[in-house]
């Protein structure tokens, strides 16, 4: 069975760039906004085109583009340690033992 991906259109949003949109996709429903590409600017989101149904144009079929890989956000700053950089803290900041 093929899967449903539509956008419901909506009104513009408070800037004026974008539209306010209603999407169901894998049995369920998300409100979010449909904006432009601007060259200089940050993709935030998803990128896809809409295909307007005939009945209706602000019904919209969904086909996705390029979708942001999910990563596993973790609260605070990146774990960037190599073994290297531990043993030069080590030599740099423990205290040495006296013979």
């Amino acid at each position: 069975m093929e899967k449903k991906d539509v956008v419901v259109l909506g009104p513009p949003t408070a800037d004026g760039d974008g539209v306010h949109v209603l999407r169901a996709r894998d049995e369920r429903v998300e409100a979010g906004e449909l904006r432009a590409i601007v060259e200089g600017r940050p993709i935030v989101g998803e990128i896809v085109s809409l295909e307007p149904r005939k009945d209706e144009p602000r019904i919209c079929d969904v086909k996705e583009s390029y979708t942001p890989p999910s990563a596993n956000v973790k609260k605070g700053p990146a774990q960037v340690a190599s073994e290297a950089y531990r043993d030069g803290w080590a030599a740099v900041f423990e205290k040495k033992q006296a013979n």
